[in-house]
């Protein structure tokens, strides 16, 4: 099976969120059912069916992020020599050619993306536009909306 890409601040959070899902949520469900079980009758009890649900939700989650870090390639940004390149985890600073208007993105992991926070997937138009490029570069990216230009201001890789 083919590694998925993930920095090393994405691979953290996972395992924050594992384990807190593990030590915290997890307890906080099973008491929620135990409690729900002592109201007595279990087929009209909301909470119990409620809580069960929610267990049901937790332990998907936690079989979902094992998934993900066991099949992950955890990349360490800061210790990648990219001779001024963009590659994946670099941060860029970008300006619009056309409307002038600058963003800064980092390029992550698919399972990391997350565009209000400007972290683009690998595979997005603008990141595949944007890898191999260096600062003074024009990137082209094939955008829904048209071709757009992306000078490439600074890279980082923090």
């Amino acid at each position: 099976m083919n590694k998925s890409p993930i920095t090393a601040q994405g691979a953290q959070k996972l395992r924050d969120e594992l384990h807190e899902l593990k030590t915290i949520k997890r307890p906080q469900i099973i008491q929620a059912i135990a409690e729900a079980r002592a109201h007595g009758d279990l087929k009209e009890n909301a909470e119990y069916h409620a809580a069960r649900e929610q267990q049901s939700f937790i332990e998907g989650r936690i079989v979902e992020i094992d998934s993900k870090l066991g099949n992950a390639e955890i990349i360490e940004v800061t210790k990648i020599n990219a001779g001024g390149k963009i590659v994946f985890g670099a941060t860029v600073d970008l300006m619009n050619v056309d409307t002038e208007e600058k963003v800064t993105y980092q390029i992550v992991g698919e399972d990391e993306a997350d565009i209000k926070a400007n972290l683009i997937s690998i595979s997005s138009p603008i990141a595949r536009a944007l890898i191999g490029k260096k600062e003074g570069d024009i990137a082209v990216v094939n955008a829904p909306s048209g071709k757009k230009e992306y000078e490439v201001l600074d890279i980082k890789y923090i």
